[in-house]
């Protein structure tokens, strides 16, 4: 029996920092490229449904029977995040979910877990999530390094991209890397001590454990994915390995940076945009540790070239050019309080409405074929009542058909509010905040479409909903 990959997704949000900018406040070095940012809306979670969602994308759910979310940074300290992201995909009740944290191997450590549920007959398919949002101390290395990002592969049994051949893992109990409880910056040990005997000393057990176990050598490997935390870690661990320069997978980290659990699965989605049908992918994660897999790219690895994700991720970029805001983005540096959501949240109340609130559903007439957003019990085209199906909205794409700019509305930071009503191609209308937006280019029959954001948080929770933003196209632009 053969398991693998069936899909993947990625998600690289819209903005974009330069490292120079972040320099320039701490008049210090600045390192080479750009990092991204997670938008005032975002957060490990929205960033995990986003990257959930495209990997789902023209494929039927109702046979993934788990779904496993890693992260360093989610956002509750005791809550399923698991359970959540698979409720906002809409993905059926009757699945196994379960949270990977506290580690930067988290990402790998739910793979590995996918792959041997998938394999041992009981899961169909298993959905893996990895999204990380790291913070640094200001002024630090670590502070130019970071970037925010997720991934997502689909594991399964049939209709494969890659299939998977070995795994081989190390452990390394090393203080090199870690963050205490209730605080938000990590710690980090003497760089060369970390360097040699933290990440270079277990990824190279990894990944030589692996091909010996597996019987191969570097040469004949097509692609070595190896998850950074610096500029230099992958290609000076490829060379010691025996690689070539040609054979390591571009980390990312001039265009993206470090995005710690999310950072493998990230690469491996890239890595297989440019495979070949036959290729060896080697993949590396670190974290007190690494895992290594090895995995062969099949004929319908094309399937991912023409997706392109992260390419496509990597293209679709705004820049932030300001690092004050920055800090005030991350919640580092406070500002001036805007007006309080003047709303009452209940639990249950959300949980009621779930299938509106988190699942996106409306509901079509049976009688008259009219979709509404959300779900109304009487038809405002008929008149029936109680008489509907309930219809899923989220993978729609629609058009802007009305909207409104506030400049004073939002938070001071950012303070400029986009509503707007967008109507799909079923005359269906939603009214929704946009996100995501440049305010000088929004404009009536703009294509746009829907993804999981951050409301407010009341009621000392996090309350999640749905916006519309600027259909993704490739190429630049600016947003906010």
């Amino acid at each position: 029996m053969q398991i693998g990959i069936a899909s993947v997704g990625a998600y690289v949000p819209r903005y974009r920092m330069k490292r120079d900018l972040i320099a320039q406040a701490w008049e210090r070095h600045a390192l080479k490229g750009e990092k991204s940012v997670a938008n005032t809306d975002e957060d490990s979670l929205t960033m995990a449904v986003e990257a959930a969602q495209r990997c789902l994308s023209g494929r039927s759910d109702d046979r993934v029977d788990a779904l496993f979310f890693a992260s360093t940074t989610a956002p509750y300290a005791e809550k399923s995040h698991a359970s959540l992201i698979a409720t906002a995909c809409d993905l059926k009740d009757e699945i196994s979910t379960a949270d990977f944290a506290h580690t930067a191997r988290a990402g790998s450590s739910a793979l590995i877990a996918a792959l041997h549920a998938v394999a041992s007959g009981d899961t169909a398919q298993a959905l893996v999530t990895a999204a990380d949002c790291p913070l640094a101390y200001p002024k630090s290395d670590q502070e130019q390094l970071g970037g925010d990002a997720s991934a997502a592969v689909l594991i399964a049994q049939e209709d494969l991209v890659a299939v998977h051949k070995a795994t081989f893992s190390v452990n390394n109990e090393i203080l090199d890397t870690w963050r205490n409880y209730g605080e938000i910056f990590g710690n980090t040990s003497e760089a060369r001590f970390a360097s040699d005997k933290g990440y270079h000393l277990a990824m190279a057990k990894a990944v030589g454990g692996l091909l010996k176990k597996a019987g191969l050598s570097p040469k004949d490997v097509g692609r070595l994915v190896l998850a950074s935390p610096g500029l230099k870690d992958a290609a000076q661990l490829g060379k010691r390995l025996g690689f070539a320069p040609e054979q390591i997978q571009d980390p990312l980290m001039t265009q993206v940076g470090y995005c710690a659990a999310a950072q493998p699965l990230l690469l491996l989605a890239s890595a297989l945009e440019a495979a070949a049908p036959g290729d060896l992918i080697v993949l590396a994660a670190y974290g007190t540790g690494a895992d290594a897999f090895l995995f062969q790219a099949t004929d319908a690895v094309s399937r991912v070239r023409e997706g392109a994700m992260v390419a496509r991720s990597l293209e679709e970029k705004g820049s932030l050019g300001s690092y004050s805001r920055y800090l005030s983005f991350r919640g580092i540096l406070e500002t001036l309080p805007g007006e309080p959501f003047r709303t009452f949240p209940s639990t249950s109340a959300y949980w009621r409405d779930q299938k509106a609130i988190l699942r996106f559903h409306g509901g079509r007439c049976r009688k008259c074929g009219t979709v509404t957003a959300a779900i109304n019990r009487i038809c405002p085209n008929c008149g029936a009542k109680d008489d509907y199906e309930e219809v899923r909205l989220s993978g729609r794409k629609a058009a802007v058909f009305s909207y409104s700019v506030d400049n004073l509305a939002g938070r001071s930071d950012d303070p400029v509010v986009v509503q707007t009503v967008c109507e799909d191609d079923e005359k269906t209308r939603y009214y929704l905040l946009m996100t995501d937006f440049d305010s000088n280019s929004v404009r009536v029959g703009m294509p746009v479409e829907f993804t999981f954001r951050k409301i407010y948080v009341g009621g000392n929770y996090i309350n999640y909903y749905w916006k519309c933003r600027p259909a993704v196209t490739g190429g630049a632009a600016s947003c906010r």
